[in-house]
């Protein structure tokens, strides 16, 4: 292509790039707007607070939400029926609440939609139920979801330290219901599961299944994301675009990536059993205000367990059968028709790919050859996890190494 012609063609990509994001901006006003009545948080807020008065459950925040009023509910973050995510003020402080809000929104926001939640959700445990049966049963559920790690005892003591909110030693029944219910959800769980590595947002407090962490102040890789819905109108050229003129610079896209990688190692086998990403997505990890890595949507990652008790016995065609969640590919027994129980491509694997496109651009002339390698290298790494530790380790320390080493004893680290 002539040389002559390329200003023409940054210019036309310039406008499609500012195009798009006015575009996106307005998107995003109509979206939101499109379910802000099935996103409120007043009426999770009517639900909780009816039944935390009436005794039903309890929580380090209740007295916060619906006495105090220090916890305050602010922009909607997501239109989901079954949990709602909302950015919030806690005695001044930023921070996210999640609330399970799937039967109240059913009618006018009003408590009377309560005694539906009161059965389903908090059923257990029952009265009567002493402390140890109740230990007991905690220890059965988590090694139904995690696996029967060893650790286990040590996550019940901590389970049974949150929910003992009056710090008497022991638990009511409905500091017990409230624990149990939030339990069930699979994020929290995983958030709890992870509470002690510095990559996963902290837990601030609970009241009945609803919950308080950290507010991580971005929430994907790049300061400025195309909108899902207008993806498909602008050319890849305008994704990348966009993506590069809002990024951080390289350094501290580099200590981002190494936190990423940091992660990965840590639930590769955690204190409290493995995890897999089953989503890999710059919307789905973010960073703080130090630029220290942050996943942010733990709905994105699933158990081992919670993975291998859906590929038991289902039936398949080809390995894309065998899928849980977008990226969690299982391989086909194709003479037995069943999926096989072990995933192939590990966490690190999917992590190198998002970070390709990432890391690449702008990187130091000196680096770049031998970090597009190493990248190279990890993207094709596949396998059981049992059959490649040893592998997996030296290629994710080989790129953790490389890229330290560029931003050491730099003000970046």
């Amino acid at each position: 292509m002539p040389e002559s012609r390329l200003p023409g063609i940054k210019v036309k990509y310039l406008f499609f790039a500012w195009l798009g994001i006015f575009v996106a901006s307005w998107v995003v006003y109509i979206h939101y707007s499109s379910y802000s009545e099935l996103c409120r948080g007043h009426a999770c807020q009517l639900i909780i607070c009816d039944q935390y008065t009436k005794g039903i459950i309890s929580g380090s925040t209740c007295k916060d939400l619906c006495e105090d009023h220090t916890l305050v509910f602010q922009q909607c973050l997501t239109s989901s029926p079954t949990q709602q995510v909302y950015s919030g003020l806690w005695k001044e402080k930023e921070v996210i609440i999640k609330c399970g809000i799937e039967e109240a929104l059913k009618a006018d926001g009003s408590p009377e939609t309560a005694p539906r939640r009161d059965v389903v959700l908090f059923n257990k445990p029952t009265r009567g139920t002493s402390m140890d049966e109740f230990r007991e049963m905690l220890l059965d559920f988590l090694k139904s979801t995690l696996g029967d790690q060893a650790s286990l005892a040590n996550l019940v003591n901590k389970i049974i330290a949150m929910a003992d909110v009056s710090r008497d030693g022991k638990l009511s029944l409905a500091e017990a219901k409230s624990i149990w219910a939030l339990l069930q959800l699979n994020d929290f769980l995983l958030t709890l599961s992870l509470h002690e590595k510095e990559h996963t947002p902290r837990l601030l407090g609970h009241c009945g299944d609803l919950y308080v962490t950290e507010k991580v102040r971005h929430t994907s890789l790049y300061t400025v994301d195309i909108p899902q819905l207008l993806q498909p109108l602008l050319p890849s050229a305008v994704h990348r675009m966009v993506h590069q003129w809002f990024s951080p610079a390289w350094p501290r896209r580099a200590k981002i990536a190494i936190g990423l990688l940091e992660f990965v190692e840590e639930i590769f086998h955690g204190t409290y059993g493995s995890f897999y990403i089953c989503e890999t997505g710059f919307k789905n990890v973010g960073y703080n205000e130090k630029y220290d890595f942050k996943m942010v949507d733990l709905r994105k990652v699933a158990t081992e367990m919670a993975i291998r008790g859906f590929l038991k016995g289902r039936h398949c065609e080809q390995n894309a059968d065998c899928t849980y969640g977008t990226d969690c590919v299982a391989p086909c027994d194709k003479l037995m028709k069943q999926c096989k129980s072990d995933v192939v491509q590990p966490n690190l694997a999917k992590v190198c790919g998002l970070l390709q496109e990432y890391l690449l651009h702008g990187a130091p002339r000196d680096l770049k050859e031998e970090l597009q390698k190493q990248l190279k290298t990890c993207m094709t790494l596949s396998g059981l996890a049992s059959q490649m530790e040893v592998h997996h380790s030296l290629v994710l320390n080989s790129l953790k190494t490389l890229l330290w080493k560029e931003i050491s004893n730099t003000k970046y680290s």
